[in-house]
């Protein structure tokens, strides 16, 4: 049976929950067009609100086919207000996790709180038993990040991701899971 995730999770102080086309001007506001949010991103930060509505409809189209769940971040109080996403990627027994948060929201345990919530509920899954993310090796905020949700770095990865906001070339990253 495929790995299948909640469609809605809750923590304590968060929602993670479908993109909606409304985020994506919220998105806009709150990081795709922030420089120091992007720098260890794969992507650019977006110049127009047009280049977000277009990555939420390509995550709404990638949630309704089921091959990913990009969750969108919200506070708990208010579900409409955008703070990050978290995507999982589910490939046979494995879920890949990427993460963003908004800036204002770093530095307070908002991150960790969504990463346990995922990969718990993903471990809870009978043919889930790896819950893996990577980071670059000179981002130690997102290290520090995985390893208070309870994932182990088990290597480095040369030449592995392209941070087109850092260099053309790929760069080396470090490995984390969280395994059963």
């Amino acid at each position: 049976m495929p790995i299948s995730l909640p469609e809605r999770l809750q923590t304590r102080r968060l929602i993670l929950r479908e993109p909606r086309e409304a985020d994506a001007s919220s998105l806009f506001e709150a990081y795709t067009q922030d420089h120091e949010v992007a720098r260890y991103l794969v992507w650019r930060p977006h110049q127009t609100v047009h280049e977000t509505e277009k990555f939420v409809s390509y995550c709404m189209e990638a949630w309704r086919s089921g091959r990913t769940r990009p969750f969108v971040i919200t506070p708990r109080d208010d579900e409409h207000v955008p703070i990050g996403m978290l995507e999982a990627r589910i490939a046979s027994h494995t879920v890949d996790i990427g993460y963003v948060l908004q800036r204002a929201y770093w530095g307070a345990a908002y991150m960790p709180e969504a990463l346990i919530a995922v990969s718990d509920a993903a471990l809870a899954h009978p043919d889930c038993f790896r819950v893996q993310a990577t980071c670059d090796t000179e981002n130690k905020a997102s290290a520090s990040v995985l390893k208070k949700s309870g994932f182990v770095m088990e290597g480095r990865l040369e030449r592995h991701t392209v941070l087109p906001n850092l260099a053309p070339e790929p760069r080396p990253s470090l490995m984390f899971a969280r395994c059963r």
